[in-house]
């Protein structure tokens, strides 16, 4: 058998030559004095090589031990030769799987499943807060503590809840690694007790009547566009999602001459699943009070002719941004009392309430329906001309409630505007 000093003393020769120790472990030495370890052996029947590296990087103990351990592969029935290329492979693989190419492929198979939105807000998210300490490194290489380091700035900013949001996209974008190989475990899954609890959110939402007038008389006698009172004022008026009034659409206005008029909303504009945004028969119909519909008028005549109701003063034909009615509640010191989308929940409250005393216990699943909730258990469509009568009842209560001491709309045209 070899010692280590007679592997250190060997030159090389004329011609290579070997060392040989036992069991088929031999040093090879080149005639440059390039020695590297070798192990022959059979399988299959037939005689092969495997190398295990140069002397001195590999000692003699080394070599041994790497030996034993390629000799019971062999006798489990594997090729030493293609296990060792197998784990080479992988670990190949691993190194080029970095978090980012990982986290992309995650994007692109989730992406149709998401509204355009959401997948902004996705990328963006991963974008800005994810790969700039994540993105290069190996997925295989990423601890509990470094995905921390990405969490905590998210929560020392404040926003708990998105750190919960990123957390868990990390910890699917790690479900994708293990299952195909190149990860073994999910460092996310235990940052999530690291982190802050976060807030159930409150709707901020004014509960009466009164109250809701006051709103509306508060922020309406805020300096502003004309345009952005109106978008409030048909938001509490219809309480129909923001985004809907701020992309409202001229055409999507019907019947305003007449005895029933109406506002047919595209389902690309609703919150729903990507596949019935697609889908005509999910369009909402939304029955329009006299109040509601004397607002659009006015809009109309002030927007113009651009393709969008509610325009951005600075770029017609943009919307105005949701932070434009936002801005005017804080304004008006509504924040952390009532924001523009709580309208929504001001209406369900009053309504239902009004229901409830006056026995009217069918009202209920009409004023779900009214804020366009798709019930459960049922067939999961809408009935557009569903108990519109009843509905258009509904909406003139709430207007005629709403409307009482506030100022008529073509006022808003005139009152204080920002500088």
């Amino acid at each position: 058998m070899l010692t280590d000093v007679a592997c250190r003393r060997a030159k090389g020769a004329d011609k290579p030559f070997k060392m040989s120790d036992s069991g088929g472990l031999y040093l090879e030495v080149l005639p440059s004095g390039y020695k590297s370890w070798r192990w022959k052996y059979r399988f299959a029947g037939k005689e092969k090589r495997l190398v295990f590296g140069p002397y001195p990087d590999v000692t003699l103990t080394e070599a041994r031990e790497l030996k034993a351990n390629a000799a019971r592969t062999l006798r489990s029935g594997v090729d030493p030769a293609v296990d060792k290329r197998q784990r080479s492979a992988a670990q190949s693989a691993k190194a080029a799987s970095t978090f980012q190419v990982v986290a992309l492929e995650w994007y692109d198979s989730q992406e149709a499943t998401w509204s355009p939105r959401y997948a902004s807000i996705v990328k963006r998210s991963l974008e800005q807060d994810v790969f700039p300490r994540l993105g290069k490194l190996p997925i295989e290489a990423i601890t509990t503590p470094l995905v921390l380091e990405v969490l905590r700035p998210i929560e020392e900013r404040g926003a708990v809840e998105t750190a919960h949001r990123v957390r868990q996209r990390i910890s699917e974008i790690f479900a994708r690694a293990i299952g195909s190989g190149i990860a073994s475990a999910d460092p996310a899954a235990v940052a999530r007790s690291a982190l802050g609890k976060a807030k159930k959110s409150k709707s901020c939402a004014v509960r009466t009547v009164p109250a809701a007038r006051k709103v509306l008389q508060q922020v309406e006698a805020q300096p502003a566009h004309p345009l952005t009172k109106l978008a409030s004022r048909l938001l509490a008026l219809t309480v129909v999602r923001s985004s809907v009034v701020r992309l409202a659409e001229p055409a999507e206005f019907e019947g305003l001459d007449g005895d029933s008029p109406i506002w047919r909303i595209p389902p690309a504009k609703l919150k729903l699943a990507v596949d019935r945004k697609e889908d005509a028969a999910f369009e909402f119909i939304v029955p329009l009070s006299r109040q509601a519909v004397q607002v659009v008028r006015l809009a109309m005549d002030l927007a113009g002719r651009g393709p969008l109701i509610f325009r951005s003063v600075r770029h017609p034909r943009r919307a105005i941004s949701d932070s434009t009615v936002s801005k005017l509640y804080r304004e008006a010191g509504f924040s952390g009392v009532h924001v523009p989308h709580g309208w929504r929940s001001t209406f369900s409250t009053v309504m239902n309430e009004r229901a409830l005393h006056e026995g009217r216990a069918g009202d209920r699943a009409i004023i779900d329906l009214m804020l366009a909730h798709v019930p459960s258990g049922v067939e999961a469509a809408y009935n557009r001309a569903a108990y519109m009568p009843r509905r258009r009842e509904l909406a003139q209560e709430w207007a005629d409630l709403l409307s009482e001491g506030l100022v008529d709309p073509a006022a808003l045209l005139n009152g204080p505007r920002q500088s």
